[in-house]
């Protein structure tokens, strides 16, 4: 077997074993809530009311601002809210 035929053999195995985990992944994702408050300026998953789309908002720890994190871990953080706060 030459060199070239080594790397398409190594690579064909480590696609087949990447695209088995893909249903983990969902289901992690599956365990996630939205955290209000915590993101910095430009990290946020989606719009909010003063911004249009994903990565826009203005300031850190914008308080209708949110990203995605694991399931009750959005308590533990300070200043972490699962409703967006006023203001």
């Amino acid at each position: 077997m030459n060199r070239n035929t080594a790397y398409l053999a190594a690579s064909a195995v480590a696609a087949a074993l990447a695209l088995g985990s893909l249903p983990d992944s969902a289901k992690a994702q599956a365990k996630t809530e939205k955290c209000y408050g915590v993101v910095k300026a430009g990290k946020n998953d989606c719009q909010t009311a003063t911004s249009s789309c994903a990565g826009t908002s203005k300031k850190d720890a914008q308080a209708d601002a949110w990203i995605a994190v694991p399931a009750g871990t959005c308590v533990k953080l300070v200043g972490g809210s699962l409703e967006p706060k006023k203001g």
